[in-house]
């Protein structure tokens, strides 16, 4: 069993004097991230804003020890813009799926050193359930070959038993969330669905459809909020090869101390793990 924690990415701003020394440069961040606050794993998410290179993650590995974990969102050009309504010049399915492919073309640095965990596909609002919406993740699915590959929902329509059983009859895994409980978000639900476990945290901001997006993620978990979860990671942990817990509750740092605390209450239990 493997247990990993860490970060929804790791370049921000606003953590320079919060996280980082005030005078540290972008390029330093994820080694100080690996080598100084000791994460071993980040979740790299600027892959969904643009299309990654191999050159890109190269250069990531060179930052980080040997046995450090990346796991990789999907890009936007897979799971959005296809089904974006508002996009007037709407991509089509073919461009999305030529653009998953030069996706995991990118991801061949990391596979070639075992330091890929896993693909992060999030689907938004506007994805709901269908059997052409199936049908379009088991396609990128096929894609992504041998690339382990979780799915994290955002339309509550997906709530469902009928979701947990399309995933795990497709060995796909899915994306446990813990966000504010507004109606028209998923409902925190750990479940495992394939040999990979995959935890997120949003953060609990119930301001979360009116803040500006910098803002939705304005939230620190107490300590009584993190134990709470500890019952239910030792379960999902209990279900999986791999489990991966990121917070992305970034607004100031706060992803950080919230992980770093989280570790510290999980560390007898990762330990026996390792």
């Amino acid at each position: 069993m493997s247990i990993r924690l860490g970060t929804s990415g790791f370049s921000f701003l606003d953590w320079k004097g919060s996280v980082y020394p005030k005078e540290i440069k972008t390029a330093d961040m994820l080694s100080y991230y690996a080598n100084e606050l000791k994460f071993n794993s980040v979740e790299v998410n600027f892959t969904y804003y643009a299309l990654p290179s191999e050159k890109s993650f190269i250069g990531m590995q060179k930052k980080v020890p040997k046995g450090f974990i990346f796991t990789v969102k999907g890009n936007r050009g897979t799971t959005h813009d296809p089904f974006d309504s508002r996009i007037i010049r709407k991509p089509s399915i073919m461009k999305a799926y030529e653009d998953t492919r030069k996706f995991a073309g990118a991801l061949k640095p990391l596979i070639s050193e075992n330091q890929l965990g896993c693909v992060l596909l999030q689907f938004p609002f506007f994805f709901n359930p269908s059997e052409e919406n199936k049908e379009y993740i088991l396609k990128c699915r096929d894609i992504l070959k041998d690339i382990p590959l979780v799915i994290e929902f955002r339309s509550v329509e997906w709530a469902n038993p009928d979701t947990l059983r399309f995933l795990s009859g497709n060995k796909l895994g899915y994306c446990a969330v813990d966000e504010p409980k507004l109606t028209r978000l998923m409902p925190y639900r750990p479940e495992v669905t394939s040999k990979t476990g995959y935890l997120r945290f949003h953060g609990r901001n119930n301001n979360w459809f009116n803040a500006p997006l910098e803002e939705r993620y304005n939230y620190l978990y107490s300590e009584e909020e993190l134990k709470s979860f500890i019952p239910d990671i030792k379960k999902m942990a209990g279900k999986c090869q791999d489990l991966y817990m990121f917070f992305n509750n970034c607004h100031m740092g706060f992803a950080v101390r919230n992980a770093d605390n989280l570790r510290r209450l999980l560390k007898d239990f990762m330990d026996e793990a390792a």
